[in-house]
């Protein structure tokens, strides 16, 4: 029965009204492999931006977007997450330019975790369960409104690339490794 529970979509309830159906999908296209879960307010104009059939879903439209901003603009990837409305999280990876894209939605309603495995990988899951062995007191939960791109080099926020995200470490009972705090630019001026 757990596992049924596992291959249907999750979905949101509110006072007894379906929210969103929250897909898993996955899709290749050109070496680039992308795992998807969520689903976008905004498909229908994206699709028209980037010029995809009525059929793309969003899996295929992240990649599209990937695609035409790497291949087409000096755009940062940024630019990739920050025309995505609704709830998601993804992980998309270019296998011609070894470049690892991970982003989650500003509101974090998609679970996403992260971690560092004992032989040093990054390891990404939406359910913490399955990486706590591998990745012991590193495993956390991705930072909502951000993105992680080894194009960039790094943790970044996609709102503004410039705010700094700081990670503060869990205390020792706590099993988490750290929580991710985006700050403003507000912030950042009265440091400076």
């Amino acid at each position: 029965m757990e596992l049924e529970k596992k291959l249907l979509p999750r979905c949101n309830w509110k006072k007894k009204t379906l929210l969103r159906l929250n897909w898993r999908m996955f899709g290749v296209k050109d070496e680039i492999f992308c795992m998807f879960e969520g689903a976008l307010d905004n498909l229908g104009r994206l699709r028209q931006q980037y010029g995809l059939a009525k059929s793309a879903n969003e899996v295929v439209l992240v990649i599209e977007a990937y695609k035409a901003l790497r291949d087409r603009a000096p755009y940062p990837p940024n630019h990739v997450v920050g025309h995505l409305s609704g709830t998601f999280a993804f992980i998309l990876f270019d296998k011609s330019t070894s470049t690892l894209f991970v982003a989650s939605d500003q509101f974090g309603k998609v679970p996403l975790f992260w971690g560092i495995t004992a032989d040093g990988y990054a390891a990404f899951a939406d359910d913490a369960e399955l990486l706590k062995s591998a990745c012991g007191k590193s495993l956390a939960s991705f930072p909502q409104g951000c993105f992680y791109s080894t194009a960039v080099g790094g943790l970044m926020c996609y709102e503004n690339p410039k705010n700094k995200i700081t990670a503060v470490p869990a205390n020792e009972e706590d099993f988490w490794g750290a929580t991710f705090k985006v700050e403003g630019a507000t912030v950042l001026a009265a440091r400076e």
